[in-house]
């Protein structure tokens, strides 16, 4: 058999080859996202009583957790949480008021980290509080919908507990004035 030299076609095609094969077998792998780690918690481990139903938002799982008065509904939502830990606020509060199509008006805190925002941004596609917000009752703290999809299930927010604009329109539908809320 006489000998070849590869040709530089099948040099090329062998080096990509060779650089693929790490990438493939990563593809290969299963994808962990973010909601992969919730779990369902117990609400007896927060609260005393399901009075004007609850809301748990956890932190560290940046989760959002919602039991009815009656005890009957349970719903689980991913969400963004605060960016650092100056800007969480943890402990007990309540939903206050509810609003829908909410304007957003930076906190003073915010007007001077970043002068260049705007002084209020009516309800829209660019308002960051989304479709629905929920007061709390400590002042500027809310839960509320985003239009960035890429926030949630990860710390983006400036005190603030996200969640997509489906998840926000369903817990807005399910909580009231009142609702015990508890971020931990």
């Amino acid at each position: 058999m006489i000998p070849t030299t590869p040709t530089r076609r099948q040099v090329l095609l062998g080096a990509a080859f060779a650089l693929a094969t790490p990438s493939l077998a990563r593809a290969m792998q299963p994808v962990r996202n973010n909601t992969s780690g919730f779990q369902s918690a117990r609400w007896q481990d927060h609260f005393d009583t399901t009075e004007n139903g609850v809301i748990l938002a956890d932190m560290t799982s940046r989760a959002v957790h919602f039991w009815s008065e009656d005890q009957t509904i349970y719903r689980l939502w991913p969400s963004s949480v605060p960016i650092s830990e100056e800007l969480t606020r943890r402990g007990m509060t309540r939903i206050t008021k509810k609003v829908e199509g909410p304007t957003w008006t930076p906190t003073p805190s915010m007007r001077e980290r970043f002068p260049h925002y705007p002084a209020v941004v009516p309800a829209g596609p660019e308002n960051p509080l989304g479709t629905h917000a929920l007061h709390l009752s400590w002042q500027y703290y809310r839960i509320h919908g985003t239009h960035d999809t890429r926030k949630i299930g990860r710390e983006s927010s400036d005190g603030c507990i996200g969640l997509y604009n489906e998840h926000i329109a369903q817990l807005y539908t399910l909580a009231k004035v009142g609702t015990q809320v508890k971020l931990l």
